[in-house]
């Protein structure tokens, strides 16, 4: 269990995928003894949420050959391998299958690297046009965003920097949760902390976000684990 403390007027407690971490956030003037007793009238609620974690479904361990089932932007896709004399290379055809053509003899982990980089590829031509966007709603500005894989988070921002990493993860998701994470971390360049500020300005960008948080975290966890 993670406690922090802040300048905040709330406790808040959050229960996380894929392992049920519990992180608190305290107000600084709460005394240890006081977040101790707050933590301990919701274990019967902290169980709960991680119990549903243990229970959610999981992606087996990916061996990279035809007939194996991937996801881009939340649309089930089966895997064609195509070996050939060339480098590594990924279509999507007849939008049902993700064929990937390699050289003969290629490893699973050259094979799970090349659709990596082919999933980075698909976010970086999709988010510049996202990014402005939601620049211009909420009146802020990104001088450095990008993608890389993260065991523990969807997202983070760098408030002082003004710099935005993305989970690789998220091309596997709907566009709508990728959209939700980026605004989520955008948001966190007006207000620091999850506080009622913030909430109040998630609410006004995008209402239905909480609904959108569930379905992100609702799921299938990845074989490598991660969570928001």
């Amino acid at each position: 269990m993670e406690v922090v403390h802040k300048a905040i007027k709330n406790l808040h407690l959050g229960v996380y995928p894929p392992n049920g971490r519990v992180r608190v956030a305290a107000p600084l003037r709460l005394k240890d003894d006081a977040v101790r007793l707050a933590i301990i009238t919701k274990l019967g609620w902290i169980r709960r949420q991680q119990e549903k974690f243990e229970n959610q479904p999981r992606q087996s361990a990916r061996e990279m050959v035809s007939g194996e089932t991937h996801y881009l932007f939340g649309r089930r896709y089966r895997l064609r391998v195509v070996e050939h004399d060339g480098p590594a290379r990924i279509e999507v055809r007849n939008k049902s299958v993700i064929e990937l053509r390699v050289r003969p003899g290629t490893s699973t982990e050259y094979r799970e690297r090349a659709l990596h980089e082919w999933y980075r590829a698909q976010l970086k031509a999709m988010l510049p046009a996202l990014v402005e966007k939601w620049e211009k709603r909420l009146g802020v500005r990104v001088t450095e965003w990008g993608i890389r894989r993260m065991r523990t988070k969807w997202g983070t921002c760098n408030e002082k920097a003004g710099r935005i990493w993305l989970n690789l993860e998220l091309a596997k998701k709907p566009e709508h949760c990728l959209e939700y994470v980026l605004v989520h971390e955008m948001t966190h360049l007006i207000e620091r902390q999850h506080n009622d500020h913030f909430i109040a300005i998630m609410d006004t960008a995008i209402p239905h976000w909480r609904s959108l948080k569930q379905e992100l975290n609702a799921g299938p966890l990845a074989h490598e684990e991660w969570g928001y």
